[in-house]
């Protein structure tokens, strides 16, 4: 089991490829070749969870995780947060047990995710339904920040917004339901920066 402090800077990118490469360059080590994800959030029927701005997970990609997410602390360009986590053996018999306990699906979302080593640090380049990103991740802002700067990344344009609350703006504007994030809910069609109204980070 892994308890500890989250803590990670965000960028939304055009050209996901570039970081890639510079990744490659700086001679980082792949520690996740490119899986698919796909997530579950749940929570109470009256939504106690979100209120408390916690989060109860359960993913599957290489293996089943289930995490529980404290409030997040945003600033100077990062979210921290606590984070316990650890592996499950079966993902449906995890649902279950989750639901059992009085919990509900509250948001499906899936993605792609490759990640790096690099320094003490991880760097993931995820794929969404609505765009690309980067996460840096590691203990130190300042650590990160460095990072950022060594990616060719703008620290201004960091995220402190979840990938869900993020999607949640889209699906506002489209009309569309905000609790369920695949990869044909936009048909290709992704947003642009100003859409998901954020900078990008390239």
């Amino acid at each position: 089991m892994n308890r500890g402090q989250e803590t990670e800077a965000k960028f939304h990118v055009r050209d996901l490829s570039k970081i890639k490469r510079r990744l490659e360059e700086l001679t980082s080590s792949l520690i996740q070749p490119r899986v698919h994800e796909v997530n579950l959030r749940f929570d109470t029927p009256n939504g106690d969870l979100r209120r408390a701005k916690q989060v109860l997970r359960l993913r599957q990609d290489e293996q089943a995780r289930l995490t529980f997410k404290g409030p997040a602390s945003k600033g100077d360009g990062v979210m921290s947060r606590e984070e316990i986590e650890f592996v499950v053996e079966d993902f449906e018999r995890a649902k279950q047990f989750i639901e059992a306990l009085g919990y509900q699906t509250s948001a499906f979302y899936e993605k792609y995710r490759t990640t790096y080593e690099l320094d003490g640090l991880h760097i993931m380049l995820d794929e969404l339904p609505y765009g690309d990103f980067v996460e840096i991740e590691g203990e130190e802002i300042e650590s990160i920040r460095r990072m950022t700067d060594r990616l060719g990344l703008r620290w201004e344009a960091a995220i402190e917004t979840s990938y869900l609350a993020l999607f949640e703006r889209v699906a506002v504007k489209r009309g569309l339901e905000k609790s369920r994030l695949s990869f044909d809910v936009l048909d290709n069609n992704k947003p642009n920066a100003t859409e998901l109204e954020v900078m990008e980070g390239d």
